[in-house]
């Protein structure tokens, strides 16, 4: 994506990436977000998606077990050098990673569905759980080399206790005897390079064997470590070089040992870096109410109760109320023409749309309405504020020209144009008509832009175009208040004279200046706000009603579609109750036999008449069955004989004709209220309640239907 630095300041975005830096761990990483620019859109939807995941972790208890760490990306750079020896922190802070991914492979499988894109990341890679094991087999918890790193420094750290506990209890002996006689002065000993020595008054230090380390300022007193001492003081100095060396030799295995997941490591503290950058900007969005939008691939935006994040964290600092705007941008309503009075909210409207655009583009979530819909552009262009250039000695007009002429070059169907106060700068009829004529070539690029203006013409023109749409930011004119809201469909006043005068200009000087403007010009500006607010009212009321229509349409589809499934359960049900029926006459049946049979019927008799019932069964369901393929096969073969004789299409229709004819002579003699009937091939008997054209409501008693008349036959 293309945007340069100047339109970056315009839209406030270095300030908006400064807001967000300070959420980061790492320092690096905080680096990384002030250089945040506009991206492809696989990769920024990626980003958003993972933000927004992580972003979701904050408003449930599933909290991401991911804390704040120190980077190993110099020691990394280190880690190969041959015979390298990493300082002991350095372990320290590969061992913590190396954790935090741990923690992290089995927290987030846990919600697949809550982490979907989160999981991905961190599954592809390869956790080794050697570095752990082998930095703890060397370090303790408070990140001290341990004596059982290696046999060597095990037995001299032996030696060393020894040797300090053999010094202080020599001391502590020597102390005690030369305590007993005036050798030694009041304080009796002091500590000379960690030492301790004996304050040997200085006229007696003879008397005393040991070494002399120093004397007092005075010469009055003189310290002596006793001989007893000296021994195994150099025993201590000598054992401790040995495990400064033994140290040495550990931590330069270690070194080399790590070095073979040097790649694995890399990849951890790339990892890291992302999701503290991930963290950051759902911290973020946490703050300003950010979410994810749908993001199309066609270009359709429709923003909807979207806020300035910038002004929404000020305002919300000062205890300040602030406003959201709706508006839309599509192929077939590409440009908006803002318009309404000065300090209104027109610029911020424009630089709200822009740093949106940015942020949605560089993967940081927007604080808009869950619903609202946004697509990249390949290019935002500006011009925004005051571009005087002392430096150069151009004027703001010239200033903007030259600023123009590069959105000219480089605008294009792709392109988002944020344009303020679009012509301004000269001879208002002249910058008008150039305005004009900018905008058409932008309209003829197929360029998207949202402009703001105070002239009339522009309004005009885009009132003209199709694919472009007034609106204005409203103006309470009783309170003589801007209101801060966007309404898109109709053009709005400048209300010149309104707003001089609630800035306290006197009223005889807007009399006067009234006066001086011709009336039909003063009357052109009013009549152009109540025709589009007319505009406005009865587009609104047109889309309200197609809207009411749309929904009457579907609720009575859905009425039908209703009815057909009551009509289709009311069949099943009467089917259902028939073979119910059948059923229970055929228990009463067998009921009857066992009854007679109990009463003393022979077994003999019992068993002829249940055999009857048998093949009555099996006559009815195969034997009915033959006969009907018979019957078929007659009428097939005189059809076909009939047919051999005669045409037909003519016979088949004369045919169908009489029969139908047939039906309805014979259904209007017998087809009344009251008449017994059934449904053709059902056994269950109704009364007809009512007729309604070919709609009959048969009633069965238990319960009614309503149903064709042609499926209807007479009892």
């Amino acid at each position: 994506m293309y945007i340069n630095k100047e339109d970056l300041n315009e839209l406030e975005f270095p300030q908006l990436l400064a807001e967000i830096s300070p959420f980061a761990y790492s320092p690096k990483t905080r680096e990384k977000i002030l250089q945040l620019r506009p991206m492809e859109i696989d990769e920024a939807e990626l980003s958003l998606k993972k933000t927004s995941e992580y972003l979701s972790s904050f408003e449930s208890s599933n909290a991401v077990p991911f804390n704040e760490y120190e980077d190993i990306e110099s020691e990394l750079k280190l880690i190969l050098i041959e015979n390298y020896r990493l300082e002991n922190n350095a372990f320290i802070r590969i061992k913590t990673i190396t954790e935090q991914i741990g923690k992290l492979q089995k927290f987030f499988p846990t919600m697949p569905e809550t982490f979907p894109t989160l999981i991905q990341d961190v599954s592809v890679l390869e956790f080794k759980k050697e570095i752990i094991d082998k930095v703890d087999k060397v370090f303790n918890r408070f990140g001290e080399v341990k004596s059982e790193a290696s046999p060597v420094l095990k037995t001299l750290r032996t030696e060393i206790q020894h040797a300090k506990k053999a010094i202080t209890e020599n001391f502590n002996r020597v102390l005690f005897n030369y305590g007993q006689s005036d050798f030694l002065d009041d304080i009796r000993e002091s500590i000379i390079e960690d030492q301790r020595v004996l304050a040997v008054k200085s006229a007696y230090k003879k008397r005393v064997p040991g070494r002399v380390l120093g004397l007092s300022k005075t010469g009055s007193i003189t310290y002596i470590q006793p001989d007893s001492v000296v021994k195994h003081y150099f025993k201590l100095k000598e054992n401790e070089e040995e495990e400064k060396k033994e140290i040495d030799k550990i931590l330069r295995q270690l070194t080399g040992e790590l070095a073979e997941f040097q790649p694995q490591l890399w990849r951890y503290q790339a990892y890291i870096f992302d999701l503290d950058l991930t963290r950051a900007k759902a911290k973020f969005a946490e703050l300003i109410n950010g979410v994810l939008p749908k993001i199309n691939r066609h270009k359709t935006l429709r923003l909807r109760e979207a806020f300035h994040p910038l002004l929404f964290l000020r305002n919300k600092a000062e205890n300040k109320t602030i406003f959201s705007q709706t508006l839309a941008l599509t192929d077939h309503n590409r440009i908006i023409c803002i318009s309404g009075p000065n300090a209104g909210g027109k610029s911020i409207t424009l630089k709200t749309v822009g740093l949106l655009q940015l942020m949605i583009q560089s993967g940081i979530l927007v604080p808009t309405h869950p619903k609202s819909e946004m697509f990249f552009f390949d290019k935002i262009m500006t011009d925004i504020g005051d571009n005087q250039s002392i430096e150069n000695h151009l004027s703001t007009y010239s200033s903007r020209l030259k600023k123009m002429g590069g959105i000219i070059r480089e605008a294009d169907a792709n392109t988002l144009l944020l344009i303020d106060e679009f012509g301004t700068g000269s001879d208002p009829e002249l910058g008008g008509a150039l305005a004009e004529s900018f905008l058409e070539f932008f309209y003829d690029k197929k360029s998207f832009a949202i402009i703001t203006t105070h002239y009339t013409n522009i309004k005009l023109v885009i009132e003209e175009l199709p694919n472009a749409e007034n609106a204005a930011m409203l103006f309470n004119e009783e309170t003589l208040e801007p209101m801060y809201k966007l309404e898109v469909g109709q053009a709005g006043s400048s209300f010149t004279f309104e707003v001089a005068e609630k800035n306290k200009i006197p009223r005889f000087i807007i009399h006067s200046a009234k006066k001086k403007v011709e009336h039909d010009i003063v009357n052109l500006d009013k009549t152009i706000v109540k025709l589009q607010q007319e505009k406005y009212e009865v587009e609104k009321l047109k889309t309200d009603l197609a809207e009411r229509k749309g929904s009457v349409e579907d609720k009575r589809d859905n009425l039908q579609k209703l009815n057909e499934q009551l009509q289709q359960k009311l069949f099943n049900f009467q089917k259902l109750y028939e073979e119910e029926h059948r059923k229970l006459q055929f228990g009463n049946k067998i009921e009857g036999f066992i009854d007679s049979y109990v009463k003393g019927k022979s077994r003999k008799d019992v068993v002829k008449d249940f055999v009857k019932i048998l093949e009555q069964e099996k006559f009815r369901k195969i034997g009915a069955d033959k006969d009907e393929s018979k019957r078929l096969q007659v009428v097939k073969r005189k059809i076909t004989q009939q047919l051999k004789k005669e045409d037909v299409i003519e016979k088949i229709s004369e045919t169908n004709e009489k029969l139908e004819e047939k039906r309805i002579t014979d259904r209007a003699v017998w087809m009344k209220v009251g008449q017994r009937v059934r449904i053709t091939g059902s056994t269950s008997v109704g009364t007809i309640e009512k007729i309604s054209r070919k709609k009959v409501i048969v009633n069965y008693g238990t319960f009614k239907t309503t149903i064709d008349a042609d499926e209807l036959e007479r009892i």
